[in-house]
């Protein structure tokens, strides 16, 4: 019977300690938004240039509209995500696209547009923390914080993870990681925040992206490999011309 006892006792333990990590996950992914802006972008209009492409994205309070314009010299290409699904319009006329086609572009408008306003977006319902304790970059202490989804609502790539280092006095993410599937396995990339700049209440930055030197590396290492430069530079992911309404 005390054998039992205890075993009742280890497994309340072990539910009280998940349940306060998963507790301190969501307040600090609650701080991360509300520092970042959270409540201006609730009901916003967020307009910027990235890689030769403008985007727009209207939210209010759950709805949403988020618009990609693809200009050359013959055609103008505006693509539409909006909670009722995906559109296409060529020179102002809407064409059809094949379902597996649509899937791809709302992926790709989508993709964009999470990034832009994060962490704004990790409390919806699909998404699952998961609190990995504190580290130190740069002399500076983080709060480090693991991302997954459910299947159910989270999107064609619900199977990527991602981790957050979130700065544990001001609440902002200063870097960022994830996993995501390749042909030939899975690719990685750390991103570190920089050109920080508030507009109208709502955080903006832009992004070194690393990819790792090394072959057969885990997510969760990616900050021990930026500590001691085991990462090398990609590219910069810079929002240009950014307003806000």
């Amino acid at each position: 019977m005390k054998f039992f006892k205890q075993i009742i006792l280890f497994c309340f333990v072990v539910t009280m300690l998940l349940s306060c990590s998963n507790n301190d996950a969501q307040f600090i992914i609650n701080k991360a938004i509300e520092v970042s802006g959270g409540s201006f972008i609730d009901s916003s209009s967020i307009n910027f240039n990235f890689r030769d492409k403008h985007y727009i994205a209207k939210r209010n309070k759950g709805d949403y509209l988020y618009g990609r314009l693809i200009t050359n010299s013959n055609d103008s290409i505006l693509d539409i995500l909006t909670n009722s699904g995906f559109e296409r319009l060529i020179n102002d006329d809407f064409v059809d696209i094949p379902d597996s086609m649509a899937v791809k572009y709302s992926s790709s408008v989508n993709s964009v547009h999470y990034f832009s306003v994060l962490p704004y977006g990790l409390n919806d319902s699909a998404v699952i923390k998961k609190y990995l304790g504190e580290v130190v970059i740069k002399n500076k202490s983080y709060h480090k914080i693991k991302i997954t989804f459910k299947q159910q609502g989270g999107g064609e790539d619900f199977e990527d993870e991602f981790v957050y280092w979130i700065d544990n006095k001001s609440f902002k993410v200063d870097y960022l990681a994830y996993s995501y599937a390749e042909d030939d396995g899975v690719g990685l990339r750390f991103r570190e925040a920089y050109n920080e700049r508030y507009i109208k209440g709502i955080r903006f930055v832009d992004y070194i992206n690393f990819k790792p030197l090394a072959k057969n590396v885990r997510l969760l290492s990616l900050d021990s490999l930026y500590i001691v430069k085991g990462l090398k530079e990609l590219s910069r992911i810079n929002l240009e011309q950014v307003k806000v309404d």
